[in-house]
Formats: structure tokens, C-alpha cells, sequence
């Protein structure tokens, strides 16, 4: 079905630890798909919600989106009544951002909930402000005794199964809200523009499937403007909006945000594009994840122009984002005896070995948008992540990673884990060498979770180069299973502040744990 939000005014707000939180569910445009119109009358809205990302114990970055040009105000506060608040003017946004902006806040306070409200100006009458949307956040804490709690998850979106107002759209992101973590870790997928969302779909029982639809999300994306579309097309849903409002994150990409599978260079056989050079679409689907997420290192004033990087959450959490995606080498059978690109490319590589080594956080969460020990295929003879299902010495990609590997035990790095999404199924998986073909490496633990809105998929086979045990797995019996049919999934990480162990819980959309595991501070291997 075509969709037209109904014009509401902002929810009321709600208690949250003693703190008032104001939604972010505000009315949204009249054609949801619409581009702002500089003719329309009244004062600048917000109809998008807020967001905050890679928060720090003094720093956060503040994203918005307006209907029409106009100046980002941020007014931030220790209480929610906004006495004493300080004001940050952020940036004029336009077009040329499609409408998004994003403002750097410094100098917070560590381990403080802080209350922020954007007010967006009319920049020829700065008199004229629309209605404020609220939000809040927890920085960062400066002790270690404050413990830290997040979660992670990936794949929205995907497979056909979007924002479906018959079950409640995302509901899955209202039950990570009302858990409230410090913050959220996506691991890529944000998106799938490779994806059309029909506006419904027969499942195998008979039932009926209908999707919220818009314009861009009717074709697979080619240009910045459907790119755009993509990315603004799960903020049509009201769970996510609130999540956004009260829940900061971290956000990494992966393949579905540009096309599936994809790599630099590659040159698309697929009669649905007309631009056949992905690193085209690539560069279209970058710029608009930038205008989309408050991402630290894509910030203009301040960033790098990369995706991986370390947000440093107190003395007891460093997250290494990695980026699988933009440096790799092309998809191929995995069996070069000599590979110095691989997944990473060989600069990331050497950042990560720097980074780690430098770290002096009691955990070390590397966040990757693939998995290790997992095979996952590219047609018929390729292989899309590191594993190959040759279970012998490493070869490809595999080389990269027992480099590592190998690096973190012999500088002794301690704390390490690898979390991920990506498969569309939850499991936990224990890497060791006595089980391995290369064993120059300390044990590790690997846990996966995901989808969060998409169709989920059978579990699959593990290549024992790296000696991986699964642990345990949840996953359906069969492919593109709806999320009606088998529940959507999402991990919670919890470190003590006291004694400094790190437990992770697998758990399903309704509230269940599936499976919990506590690792223990201070050591190489687990």
C-alpha cells in the first residue's frame, strides 16, 4: 500500500530514569517521499527525529533533518527543564545535505545523562523556529566502576520485508529501547538498496505481508537521490525514531548499502542497473550515508572520510568499527598463497594493529560487518567474507586475518571479541588452536546476531582454518524466512564495573535470552 502518515503533534514525554525524554515521533511530511518544497509556508520542521552518534566521556555528534533550508540549533542540559543550557549553532542545512546536518558537542561531562532539544531557524528570520525535538544520551563514563551495557544487531530492511503497519512496524527497536542501553552498535546493512519493497507479500501460510512503500524504494538504487530515499525510508517507522531519540550509536556499513556482495571495482552483469560501475554507485551511497548517520570520522569539520575508527567508551571499552567493505580485494575462490589486500587492505590492517595495541580499555570489541569462521558464498565459486571452506593452512583473505590474529597474541593484547550480523541468524562461536589448522593464535570468542528487520536464513557451514566450535546457534530451516514467522534478533553486552567481566546475551524479539556467556578481564585468550 502507498503510504501517508498521519499529521500528529510531539508525543508526550516519557520517564526514563528520572529523566524526561521527548519523542522523536513528530508528524511526518505529508508524501513521505517528498523532497523538502521551498515554498511551503510555515516554520522549518524536524519531522525526522534526532539522532546521536560515536559518543564519548566529553564529546557526541547531533544529527538532524529539516523540510526546507534552515539553521541547526542544539541547546544541551543537565536537567530536562533546560535551565542553565548551553547552545551550539550547527550548521545552515540545504539541498546540497538534503536538508541533514550534524553538530559536534565538546566538553561534556563523563558518565552524565544529557538532555538536548534541536530547534531548527528560518535563516532569513531567525525569530522563526520550528517546534523543538527532544532527546538524550549517557556519555561516556571516566570511571571504571560505572560499568557499560549496549547492544548490537544489523540487516534492516531486507529481502522485501519492510515497515509492516499490521504488526506494529519495528517493534523490535522499542524492546531495545525500553532496555536502555548506553548506546547501540549497527553492524552494517543498514539499508538494502538492492532491495524493492512490494507493497505486499503472500507468505507460504496464506498470510498477507504488506509494506509501508515509497517511490525510492520501488526500483534498486542508482542515484544519490534514491540512495537518499533509501536511508530516510526506515525513519518512516515510529519505533525507530524513539530508539534514535533516546539510544546513541555506532554505525559501520556493509554490502546492502551500496549493492549485494559488492567490491571496488566491480562491474555489475545485472540488467536491473544502468550504472554498471559500482564504484559509482559506491561513492552516491557513501555521500548519502554521511548525510544520513552521525558518524565522527565523516563529520566535514572534522573527519577523515572513513568509516573504520575507535569510539572509546571509558576506561572500560574501546569498539574498533572496521570497514570490510571499502578496501578489499574482489571476490574471488580464496586460494592466493599471497594476499596483502585481503578484506581490510593493507593500511586498515596496520591502523587496527596500531590501534589495539595502543588501547588501554579492559575490553576490546572488534566490530565487524562480516564474520571469521563462517563460509558465506558469492555464486557459484567466490566467496564474499574470509572464509573459503578449505580447512587447511589459511589462504586469501584467511592470510590477513591469521595476521592478526597472530599479532594479538604475541603482543599480548588482552580483551578482545569479535561481534557481528550479517548471516541473518544469532549463534556464538569459539575459536581455538588446538582445533585449528593455524595455530599461531590465543582463543577468541566470535558472536553473532541479526536481522533486525529482514528475512532470516539457515546457519551456515564453518571452515575450521581458525578452529571455530558453535557454541550455540538459533537460525530457521529455511531461506528468507519473514519476520512474522521467526523472531528478529539482537545481542546485549554487559561489563561489570566491579569485577570487569563482559557478558553477552544472545536474545530474540519477545524478551527472551537464548544464550549467555561471561568472559572474564585481563586475559590474551578466552
Amino acid at each position: 500500500m502507498s503510504y501517508r502518515p498521519r499529521i500528529a503533534s510531539p508525543d508526550r514525554r516519557a520517564v526514563l530514569r528520572g529523566s524526561l525524554v521527548a519523542s522523536a515521533a513528530l508528524a511526518l511530511p505529508l508524501t513521505a517521499t517528498a523532497a523538502p518544497a521551498f515554498a511551503l509556508s510555515g516554520r522549518p520542521r524536524a519531522a525526522w527525529g534526532v539522532q546521536v552518534g560515536d559518543v564519548t566521556a566529553s564529546s557526541a555528534l547531533v544529527w538532524v533533518r529539516s523540510d526546507r533550508p534552515a539553521r541547526m540549533i542544539v541547546e544541551t542540559s543537565a536537567t530536562d527543564s533546560f535551565r542553565r543550557a548551553r547552545t551550539w549553532y550547527g550548521p545552515l542545512v540545504g539541498s546540497g545535505t538534503d536538508f541533514t546536518g550534524t553538530t559536534p558537542l565538546y566538553g561534556l561531562p563523563a558518565g552524565e545523562q544529557v538532555h538536548y532539544r534541536v530547534t531548527l531557524a528560518d535563516p532569513d528570520d531567525p525569530r522563526r523556529t520550528g517546534e523543538p525535538v527532544y532527546g538524550t544520551f549517557r556519555t561516556a563514563p571516566a570511571r571504571r566502576r560505572d560499568g557499560v551495557r549496549f547492544l548490537w544487531s544489523g540487516d534492516i530492511a531486507g529481502q522485501g520485508w519492510g515497515i509492516n503497519p499490521d504488526i506494529g512496524g519495528y517493534r523490535v527497536y522499542d524492546e531495545m529501547r525500553r532496555l536502555d542501553p548506553d548506546f547501540f552498535l549497527c553492524s552494517g546493512d543498514n539499508i538494502y538498496a538492492d532491495g524493492v519493497i512490494e507493497p505486499s507479500v503472500t507468505l507460504p501460510d496464506g498470510r498477507v505481508w504488506r509494506n509501508v512503500t515509497t517511490e525510492e524504494k520501488a526500483k534498486v538504487a542508482e542515484t544519490l537521490a534514491e540512495y537518499r530515499g533509501n536511508f530516510r525510508y526506515n525513519l518512516l517507522d515510529d519505533n525507530l525514531r524513539k530508539f534514535n531519540a533516546q539510544v546513541p550509536s555506532i554505525i559501520q556499513w556493509d554490502d546492502h548499502e551500496v549493492r549485494n556482495n559488492w567490491y571496488p571495482g566491480q562491474i555489475l552483469d545485472d540488467v536491473r542497473y544502468t550504472e554498471k560501475n559500482v564504484d559509482v554507485l559506491a561513492a552516491r551511497s557513501m555521500r548519502a550515508f554521511r548525510e544520513y548517520f552521525p558518524v565522527s570520522t565523516l563529520h566535514e569539520s572534522s573527519g577523515d572520510g572513513r568509516v573504520h575508527r575507535v569510539v572509546r567508551h571509558g576506561p572500560l571499552l574501546d569498539v574498533f568499527v572496521l570497514d570490510m567493505r571499502s578496501f578489499r580485494n574482489a571476490n574471488s575462490p580464496g586460494r592466493q598463497p599471497d594476499d596483502t589486500t585481503g578484506i581490510l587492505g593493507a593500511e586498515q590492517l596496520d591502523w587496527l594493529k596500531r590501534e589495539l595495541s595502543r588501547s588501554r580499555a579492559v575490553w576490546k570489541v572488534i566490530a565487524a560487518d562480516m564474520p571469521l569462521g563462517l563460509v558465506v558464498t558469492d555464486g557459484a565459486t567466490d566467496f564474499e567474507a574470509v572464509a573459503q571452506g578449505d580447512p587447511g593452512a589459511p589462504l586469501g583473505r584467511e592470510l590477513q586475518i591469521a595476521e592478526l590474529l597472530r599479532f594479538i597474541k604475541h603482543r599480548r593484547i588482552t580483551g578482545t571479541l569479535w561481534l557481528t550480523a550479517d548471516v541473518h541468524y544469532t549463534s556464538a562461536q569459539h575459536y581455538a588452536p588446538e582445533r585449528a589448522a593455524f595455530k599461531d593464535f590465543a582463543p577468541f570468542w566470535e558472536f553473532v546476531s541479526g536481522p533486525l528487520a529482514a528475512g532470516g536464513f539457515p546457519a551456515n557451514a564453518l571452515d575450521s582454518t581458525f578452529g571455530p566450535d558453535r557454541v550455540f546457534v538459533r537460525a530457521p530451516d529455511r531461506a528468507n524466512v519473514s519476520p512474522m514467522e521467526s523472531p528478529q534478533f539482537f545481542g546485549e553486552v554487559d561489563i561489570d564495573g566491579d569485577s570487569g567481566e563482559l557478558t553477552v546475551r544472545l536474545r530474540a524479539q519477545g524478551g527472551s535470552v537464548l544464550f549467555s556467556k561471561v568472559l572474564q578481564p585481563g586475559r590474551v585468550g578466552q
